[in-house]
């Protein structure tokens, strides 16, 4: 079996007040890192004996701050991994860093040791914004470690961006992202600021101490935001994603095509699919690192082939060419078309669907929701007659 591996570090230096991800502060000399990275280990050799996976095409580490392990643990846990794959190895292996942890020994750890793609969470420049959010370090690190990761990495880094943050506008935008393209990164995520409830910026939010832009206002500086990327010949593959020369995601491509993969750490989930079956199971570990260290926190959910159907529809569409047609169509043994046959059609009178492939247009994205909404109940009906 062929699955892709995520590796989650729940640790970091500290938490953004908009973060609803699971995430524990720790100092980087916490003696639970080199602990946790032992388990990890483990629970890799089982799963990959347990499913009898035999090629993994793409490792993820991500956060959590994955760059809170520092040189030397990065370094054992990318070598013991080694070992797994023998001589067939990943086609990609990405991990995450903030710039606080992020100095030049880990770096080449990273990069000597065969991670060939790094993930920078850099959000803004913009120092009142970054205050505003509780992110840690200055724009002047900021600049210091891409300038690091441009030599390190040279054109095989994506840089995270967020817009519509607290006291952020178009100007102020549109210069966080001329920064980061100045130091030539192969792929750049812009995401819009998800305001969660329980999260200290949503609780102040709702107190009034903090302003944010209304729905319109953050849709019209996002839009911003991807035409100067796009004009500066980043292209738009999905939702909030844009990359140069083919450098998407190769490991969140097997996400949005609904392909297997399989999580470990606290809060990361997996799923394996039975493509003769159509159906699927995924393994979920609660978001609770001492229920974790004593293998007590696994959930198994199956997905039903209705289920497995509308995720690959949900994932899918995400993506600027659409979900994968023949693999839809090997898995459910009928088109898409069969399914939602008038939220296409609609679609496409509206301009908002591509004409030559089952995938929304740039501007249909901007109504993804919308569209999935309509085409799950015209699922329902069409999957129940």
């Amino acid at each position: 079996m062929t699955a892709s591996l995520y590796i989650h570090i729940p640790f970091c230096a500290g938490v953004c007040d908009y973060c609803d991800f699971y995430s524990i502060p720790v100092s980087p000399k916490d003696l639970r890192l080199s602990a946790y990275i032992d388990q990890i280990l483990e629970d890799v050799k089982f799963v990959l004996d347990k499913f009898n996976i035999n090629y993994i095409p793409t490792v993820y580490i991500g956060g959590g701050t994955p760059s809170i392990l520092g040189a030397s643990l990065i370094s054992r846990l990318v070598y013991v991994l080694k070992q797994s794959w023998g001589d067939k190895p990943p086609i990609e292996i990405t991990i995450e860093a903030n710039p606080e942890s992020c100095d030049e020994a880990f770096l080449i750890a990273c990069r000597d040791s065969g991670v060939n793609r790094l993930s920078l969470g850099v959000q803004s420049f913009h120092e009142a914004s970054r205050k505003a959010i509780g992110r840690i370090g200055e724009g002047k690190l900021l600049m210091e470690r891409l300038k690091m990761l441009s030599k390190i990495f040279p054109q095989s880094f994506s840089v995270d961006l967020i817009s519509g943050l607290p006291l952020q506008d178009e100007k102020i935008l549109l210069k966080d992202i001329e920064k980061v393209l100045a130091y030539d990164p192969a792929h750049v995520s812009l995401y819009s600021l998800t305001l969660e409830p329980d999260t200290p910026l949503g609780k102040r939010f709702a107190k009034g101490q903090v302003l944010i832009q209304d729905k319109d206002e953050a849709d019209n500086l996002w839009i911003k935001g991807r035409d100067l990327l796009e004009k500066s010949g980043y292209r738009q593959y999905e939702v909030s994603n844009f990359c140069i020369n083919r450098k998407e995601s190769l490991h969140n491509l097997r996400y949005w095509y609904m392909e297997n993969w399989i999580g470990l750490g606290p809060a990361a989930s997996g799923t394996i699919i039975n493509d003769e079956e159509a159906r699927g199971w995924r393994f979920t570990y609660t978001p609770d690192i001492d229920l974790w260290f004593e293998k007590k926190n696994r959930t198994i959910e199956e997905l039903d082939n209705l289920t497995l159907i509308k995720e690959s529809l949900l994932m899918g569409f995400r993506l600027l060419k659409g979900p994968d047609e023949s693999l839809f169509q090997r898995r459910f043994k009928k088109e898409i078309e069969d399914f939602i046959p008038k939220t296409i059609k609609k679609w496409r009178n509206r301009a908002l669907f591509q004409e030559d492939i089952l995938a929304l247009t740039s501007s249909g994205l901007l109504l993804l929701n919308s569209f999935l909404i309509e085409a799950f109940q015209e699922l329902d009906i069409n999957y129940i007659s």
